[in-house]
């Protein structure tokens, strides 16, 4: 695959959209808890900002000059009704078969999510594939979310990896930024709900339709 080192020891993966099915879940709950708060925000404009952290979202979808003392509250509320659908959130297809492959070819996976410590529990209990996981971030891990590389760099330590020696596995335009800050390539899914031509836009490598069609052609 062009752009992915040709001694591959790693493979860090984004989950929220990537592994699990949860980007429109994020922006449902994110369009409500605004909404609580008397923001009125297009939900198409929300789904653009799925993948930033709590962090980055609101700076983007609220402005940087806004009154910040309600910030915490706003979080809050997304957070409260996200967490009505932790058990029933489904991992997408080939997921888990995915991580068990690159695993078994010698590759060290990595978890390298935004994900508050709860989420990302509830995110594993839903991939189901903890035995094969070598290392995992959350949003406790870093003080800035992606675009931010500061989650990248994290799992990179974690696991002991170098930037020129992973992949990142995202379904953002804000993981393949993240990941460009490193030098790390990004290959990216649209299973997250943003077209292959912005991902390609936006420096991906490759992209597939989901973590199975990746199986299907990832050379490993």
């Amino acid at each position: 695959m062009t752009g992915v080192p040709d001694r591959l020891a790693g493979v860090l993966f984004d989950m929220d959209g990537t592994l699990v099915d949860t980007t429109y879940l994020h922006a449902v709950t994110w369009w409500e808890a605004l909404r609580q708060g008397d923001h009125d925000v297009p939900m198409w404009t929300i789904h653009r900002a799925i993948g930033m952290g709590a962090d980055k979202i609101l700076d983007a979808l609220l402005g940087e000059d806004r009154d910040r003392d309600a910030d915490q509250k706003l979080a809050d509320a997304h957070a409260a009704l996200y967490s009505t659908y932790w058990d029933r959130l489904r991992p997408l297809p080939g997921a888990a078969d995915l991580l068990r492959a690159c695993k078994g070819a010698g590759r060290k996976v990595v978890l390298a999510s935004s994900a508050s410590e709860r989420e990302l529990r509830a995110l594993r209990r839903a991939l189901d594939a903890d035995d094969v996981i070598d290392a995992a971030t959350s949003a406790s891990d870093a003080e800035q979310s992606k675009p931010a590389p500061d989650i990248l760099g994290v799992a990179l330590d974690r696991a002991g990896l170098a930037p020129d020696e992973v992949m990142l596995v995202g379904d953002s335009v804000w993981d393949i930024r993240a990941a460009a800050n490193l030098k790390i390539p990004c290959v990216a899914v649209t299973c997250g709900g943003t077209s292959a031509g912005e991902l390609t836009g936006a420096g991906a490598v490759a992209v597939y339709r989901d973590p199975a069609d990746l199986l299907a052609n990832l050379e490993l």
